[in-house]
């Protein structure tokens, strides 16, 4: 695994902490539900796929620690902290309705029976996932075999899943491929994912790469110098459209504009087939700081008036393929989605 984003060792849960990257490798041990809840909500781990897997891994150890004679209302107050989170990623959802689902099914059997069940379905969703993120990158290795300069938006890598990414597990399968080929990394302004993470994690890898502004997206495809867009999501909606990292759209209108073909790697937790449209998706509204301030220092004038949506929709007739786990996903989306989820 390239990199260890998060993991579940002597009932305790251990993450990179991804505020502190590039420059500080520090880990963070969460020993309650109510830390993990809050690492989630920091953005100690960030990314659709890590934030289900840290939610599933939260219940399992808020559960393990719930006094048997109100085991049932605490963890009905652990999937709700938990659920509270961060709105927009569906994989955090998607992971607590998998835990509630075990605590059905086991409940009967008593609540030791139930604890454990929990903790096993954490560690199976944590493995799924890293098995999830390599077959996904061998469906999308065939989409990109012809593109020699890729453009990548935030981070959607090892960091940003349970191991070895979306996007960049598509870009870590084309190098375990022998293809040579070069990554334009926006540095993904308020929050920098692309300059501080997804920078860090291609280096480690040794994969050729150069971070632009995102302002700078427009120029290099204009000049000819990108084949190819390929993108995570945190959400996508039944009908195709789909939620990532604010300025997200941006590139997906600037690739249509200048031909070229722009891809989301989601796997199947991604898929929200009861979110009609892109309309319908929770954007999640944040601190006015990470704007105004960079590592602490202002930029701003104080006192002006902020606006920070960590997300925006790409609606579904920019997007030239949408690549899961399964396979790849072509239009018509409204019809092709509901196919291949199995619904």
């Amino acid at each position: 695994m390239p990199v260890r984003t998060i993991e579940w060792k002597n009932d305790r849960v251990i993450m990179l902490d991804q505020r502190l990257l590039p420059h500080r490798e520090v880990y963070r041990v969460c020993r309650d539900y109510d830390q993990v809840a809050e690492a989630i909500r920091s953005m100690v781990i960030r990314g659709a796929p890590a934030i289900g897997v840290a939610a599933a891994m939260g219940v399992a150890l808020g559960a393990l620690r719930a006094p048997p004679k109100t085991f049932d209302r605490a963890f009905e107050r652990i999937l709700a902290k938990l659920g509270k989170t961060r709105p927009t990623a569906v994989n955090l959802s998607w992971a607590l309705q998998r835990m509630r689902q075990v605590y059905a099914q086991h409940r009967s059997q008593g609540v030791d029976a139930v604890k454990r069940a929990l903790k096993e379905e954490a560690q199976k969703i944590y493995k799924e996932d890293i098995a999830a993120n390599r077959q996904l990158g061998k469906y999308g290795m065939a989409l990109l075999r012809n593109a020699r300069q890729i453009m990548t938006h935030c981070n959607a890598g090892a960091l940003a899943t349970a191991g070895y990414g979306t996007a960049l597990g598509i870009l870590r399968a084309l190098k375990e491929s022998g293809k040579e080929f070069e990554v334009f990394v926006n540095e993904t302004r308020p929050f920098l994912q692309g300059a501080r993470l997804t920078a860090w994690e291609l280096k480690k890898e040794k994969i050729p790469a150069t971070l632009i502004t995102d302002n700078m997206a427009g120029y290099l495809m204009q000049t000819g110098k990108v084949d190819a867009v390929v993108v995570g999501c945190d959400r996508v909606a039944a009908n195709g459209d789909v939620a990532n990292k604010i300025g997200t759209y941006t590139l997906a209108v600037l690739a249509r504009r200048h031909g070229i073909p722009f891809y989301v790697a989601a796997p199947t937790s991604s898929i929200d087939i009861d979110c009609p449209c892109g309309k319908d998706i929770p954007i999640e509204q944040r601190d006015p700081k990470e704007v105004s301030h960079i590592f602490g220092k202002a930029l701003a004038p104080k006192g002006i008036q902020v606006f920070n949506p960590a997300f925006d929709v790409t609606a579904q007739d920019l997007i030239s393929a949408i690549i899961t786990e399964k396979g790849v996903i072509h239009p018509p989306y409204q019809h092709n989605i509901r196919t291949h989820v199995g619904h």
